[in-house]
């Protein structure tokens, strides 16, 4: 989502409000607070919110959630699997509106000064289902797949984008315990080719654009049968194009539909312990790998998250967009569809009116939606981050000092230096500067969810102040049903991902090789391990890492060693510093944490992304950096530096010297170590995205596909 901000939007920012104008705006604003601020505000005593636990299993240092004795399994009785939480849910809410899509109104290209076409799409408002509606269209799916010759025992794929659809789908096979294979559309041929044929799919459910991937690889396809594929107004383009489909039985979705509700099928519905699920993670290394979820696991999360979400209901309105085939969003939308919310369906590059597909005068989905919840990863909420500062920085003069002034008077507020700070304060600060900013997620927006990366504690407290709302940001991951951990809105703190959720308990165990160990002091630290109702069964068809990562102990729960480290605060928040992997050593003994160093360095306003590499037979570090391209060109027109093109620019040596000042600084800043800040860089200009294979869905760094497409360049730098 590399948004561009609207202008009109922020150049109204700053204009005068009411009849006071600017100048009285800003002396009420400032003069009221200090008046009322004579009064000390004493600190409170910390909340408890997690406390220690005695567990089965490997020594460690324990912890669960502190409002729950018992470990939450299931939102209400009765409802211990995912089929049976939906059919209970849509009959709960039945009136209530559930699924919401845009129709597309028209489709336009138009061509850059380069030559490059971009896709612009018109956009209408959302038209909406209700919680029945969906759930009879799930149950006539059910159906269909049995009269389309699907046999209910073997598996299906879904591979596609974001969609209302893709949810029909996904519950229409539980209702025939269909289990199903969850596959990023933005995954390569070879991980593709070996989903599907590990798993021996027989059936795919795709979008039409996918409809080209499968054909090209059906020679290599050993078990599928039928491909069932969602209508948009490309789909017959699509077909008449995509070749070897005649091999399969190919059908439209809405036809599948029709003919459940021709001759329905009864259902044949799971018990807790079967696969729902078996979820292929993007992986950061090498193949990726399918994780079984049981229908007890996916519930389990549920059921815990919607302990954490306050006053969560059907006068929600959620906003999808993220990856359906990733956990955080499969769970969010299970959440949501749990307690009656709206869902209204978008995507990254249609998000906000400035979006890149988004035809100029076209509401962007949140715009269009207004919703009052989101999820997003980090990289998402630092590019809307740096988007804001940008156009404050462009402003300049008055403008940017007033927008300084607030930020840093609602930073103090929420970190409890004033007493006004929620109330007079905070209101004018609101309508002198925020509320346009937060009209670019559609102005609704009460609590964010984060996950799937760690979050700078400079973009949450951004969000927090530009964006009003609190960020839940969890820890958790797909061999946890993403259920381990989840920041409480009332904590405002930066950097931990909060309390054990109610579902599991956290434990560290020593790594006395990494130097972490429970006996550490202040805190606790160690390998953080997950156990309870959220813990995966293994990985399909992969015994041997099951065995090394999975863990059942004598009171037979089971646990799952995360290889990531972390250490528990007195109130019993987790905070994750570091990951075993991502240890390494340089020629003298020095350890490195490649994860740490790059989370350091990303707070230079040059970087958009960074890999640090060490090679263990030199004593100092190096880097791949992929500059933040207006930044880098803004210096370079400021320093009177000619070139022609951006990747000219990032091979100028005065380009490279600039960044490097820059990522010393943030290292320095950061108190990171002379041997942990990169002696040699090299600036690559073209992003790292999931569909070059460099980075997974989530946006993490895949560290084995960068060092091999980049392994020249890493040489070089060592030379």
């Amino acid at each position: 989502m590399s948004e561009k901000m609207d202008d009109n939007v922020y150049s109204s920012i700053f204009k005068g409000q009411g009849s006071y104008g600017m100048v009285g705006a800003v002396v009420v604003a400032i003069a009221v607070p200090l008046f009322l601020s004579v009064i000390l505000v004493g600190k409170k005593k910390a909340k408890e919110r997690g406390v220690p636990v005695q567990v089965g299993g490997e020594a460690g240092f324990a912890m669960r959630n502190s409002r729950f004795a018992k470990l939450v399994e299931v939102p209400w009785e009765g409802a211990t699997t995912v089929a049976a939480l939906f059919e209970q849910s849509c009959k709960k809410h039945s009136r209530e509106r559930f699924l919401g899509t845009r129709k597309l109104i028209s489709r336009d290209f138009v061509t850059a000064s380069d030559g490059r076409k971009f896709e612009k799409l018109h956009l209408g408002e959302y038209q909406w289902e209700t919680y029945e509606q969906a759930f009879e269209r799930t149950c006539n799916f059910a159906s269909g797949i049995v009269n389309l010759g699907h046999d209910v025992d073997t598996r299906v794929a879904i591979f596609s984008e974001t969609r209302a659809e893709w949810l029909l789908a996904f519950q229409g096979c539980f209702r025939q315990n269909i289990t199903i294979i969850t596959i990023y559309a933005s995954l390569g041929e070879d991980a593709l080719i070996h989903s599907l044929n590990e798993t021996q799919v027989s059936t795919v459910i795709c979008d039409s654009k996918q409809l080209k991937k499968l054909a090209a690889i059906s020679s290599s396809l050993e078990t599928l049968k039928n491909i069932i594929y969602f209508e948009d107004d490309a789909t017959g383009r699509d077909l008449d194009s995509s070749g070897n489909l005649s091999t399969w039985n190919v059908a439209p979705f809405s036809e599948v539909e029709k003919l459940g509700k021709r001759s329905p099928v009864l259902p044949r519905l799971p018990i807790k312990k079967d696969i729902a699920v078996i979820m292929y993670t993007s992986g950061s290394t090498g193949l990726p790998k399918g994780v079984m979820m049981t229908h007890g696991n996916l519930v389990a999360t549920a059921a815990a998250v919607m302990t954490v979400i306050p006053n969560l209901g059907s006068n929600d309105v959620f906003l999808a967009y993220l990856p359906l085939a990733h956990v955080f969003e499969l769970e969010a939308e299970i959440v949501m569809t749990t307690a009656g919310v709206a869902i209204g369906y978008g995507s990254a590059m249609t998000l906000t009116d400035t979006s890149n597909k988004i035809k100029k005068g076209t509401k962007g989905d949140a715009s269009a939606l207004g919703p009052t919840l989101m999820t997003a990863v980090p990289a998402i909420l630092d590019r809307v981050r740096d988007g804001v500062s940008k156009k404050v920085e462009e402003k300049g003069g008055f403008a940017k000092k007033l927008f300084s002034i607030g930020y840093k008077r609602r930073l103090a507020a929420i970190e409890g230096s004033w007493l006004g700070a929620w109330g007079v304060e905070r209101l004018l600060w609101d309508v002198v500067i925020f509320k346009k900013i937060r009209s670019v997620l559609g102005g609704n927006i009460r609590m964010m969810l984060c996950g799937g990366a760690p979050l700078s504690g400079d973009t949450q407290r951004f969000i927090n102040i530009c964006m009003g709302a609190p960020i839940g940001q969890g820890y958790g991951l797909t061999e946890t049903c993403a259920g381990a951990a989840f920041s409480e809105v009332d904590d405002t703190s930066v950097g931990r991902v909060g309390p054990p959720l109610p579902c599991c308990y956290i434990k560290l165990v020593s790594w006395e090789e990494g130097g972490y160990t429970t006996s550490d002091t202040p805190m606790p630290r160690g390998e953080v391990v997950v156990g309870g109702a959220t813990v995966t069964a293994g990985y399909f068809n992969n015994e041997a890492k099951t065995e090394e990562v999975f863990k059942v102990d004598e009171k037979g729960m089971r646990w799952f060693y995360t290889g990531d480290i972390g250490q528990f605060h007195p109130d019993g928040c987790l905070e994750v510093i570091d990951r075993k992997k991502d240890i390494v050593k340089l020629q003298h003994g020095e350890y490195v944490s490649l994860g740490k160093v790059e989370a350091a360095l990303m707070t230079s306003n040059y970087v958009d992304n960074i890999m640090v590499y060490v090679d263990p037979f030199h004593n100092f570090c190096v880097a791949l950096v992929v500059p933040k391209q207006q930044a880098l060109e803004k210096w370079a027109k400021e320093s009177g530096i000619s070139y022609e093109g951006f990747p000219d620019l990032c091979n100028k040596v005065e380009a490279v010297k600039e960044i490097q000042q820059s990522l010393s600084k943030a290292g320095k800043d950061a108190k990171l170590e002379k041997f942990e800040i990169p002696a040699k860089i090299k600036l690559m200009p073209d992003p790292w995205t999931p569909e070059s294979g460099l980075v997974t869905a989530a946006l993490k760094l895949k560290r084995e596909q960068l060092k091999a497409k980049f392994k020249d360049e890493l040489q070089k730098l060592y030379k």
